[in-house]
C-alpha cells in the first residue's frame, strides 16, 4: 500500500495559444471532489466568456479520477489533460478555450488541451506528502519517557497527549509502518487503539 504521493504545492497557470484558440491551464492542490467542483464553479464564472471549460480531477485515495470534454469532441480533452497529470495526485486541472475561428481536428485540439495542461502543472509547485494512520497510545506513569523516544519524524509523529488518569499519546504513523509501530508497542507492553 503507498503510503506518500506527489500533488501541488500551489496553484499554476499558463497560457498558450493554437491557430487563433487561446488556451488558459489552470492546476490547483484539491482534497475531495466537492472542493474541485466549487473551485472549477468559480473558474466558469470568472471566464464566462469562453467557449469551453474542460477539467480533470484525480485524489490519491482511492485513486479516483474524472474528466470531461465539456462540449468539446469525446476524447479530445479531458482524457489528454489528465494524461499530462504524470504521478501527481490530490489535484485538478481546467483548461479554458476561447475559439479563434480555426478548427484544429481532433489530434490538434487533444495536443492542445494536453499542452496546456502540462504547461500550467509545470508551473506549479509540486509538495511531496505521506499517508500516516493514527494511534492512541495508553501510557502508564512509569514509561512516560519511553512513549516520547517512539517519536521519530517523519516516520512517527507526536501530534497530541494528555495525562490524568489515563496517559495518552496521538502518533501519526506513516502507512507503511504501522505493523511495525503496533509490534514495538506490544515489546513495550503499551496499550494502543487503532482507527
Amino acid at each position: 500500500m503507498r503510503d506518500h504521493y506527489r500533488t501541488l504545492a500551489a496553484r499554476g497557470e499558463h497560457r498558450i495559444k493554437v491557430e487563433r484558440s487561446e488556451f488558459l491551464g489552470i492546476a490547483f492542490p484539491i482534497a475531495a471532489e466537492d472542493a474541485f467542483f466549487a473551485e472549477l464553479q468559480a473558474i466558469e464564472k470568472k471566464h464566462f466568456d469562453a467557449t469551453h471549460h474542460c477539467w480533470a480531477f484525480r485524489l490519491f485515495e482511492g485513486e479516483r479520477a474524472r474528466s470531461s470534454d465539456a462540449g468539446e469532441p469525446a476524447g479530445t480533452a479531458g482524457k489528454p489533460i489528465l494524461s499530462a497529470f504524470g504521478e501527481l495526485f490530490d489535484l485538478g486541472v481546467v483548461v479554458v478555450r476561447w475559439f479563434g475561428g480555426v478548427k484544429l481536428g481532433t489530434g490538434g485540439l487533444s495536443r492542445a488541451y494536453r499542452e496546456a495542461a502540462a504547461a500550467a502543472l509545470g508551473v506549479a509547485p509540486i509538495a511531496e506528502r505521506v499517508v500516516y494512520t493514527r494511534v492512541r497510545v495508553e501510557v502508564p506513569f512509569n514509561a512516560l519517557g519511553t512513549a516520547y523516544r517512539l517519536a521519530s519524524e517523519p516516520e512517527v509523529v507526536l501530534v497530541a497527549n494528555s495525562f490524568g488518569e489515563t496517559n495518552s499519546f496521538d502518533f501519526d504513523v506513516r502507512r507503511g509502518r504501522v505493523e511495525e509501530f503496533v509490534r514495538v508497542l506490544k515489546e513495550k507492553r503499551l496499550g494502543f487503539i487503532l482507527p
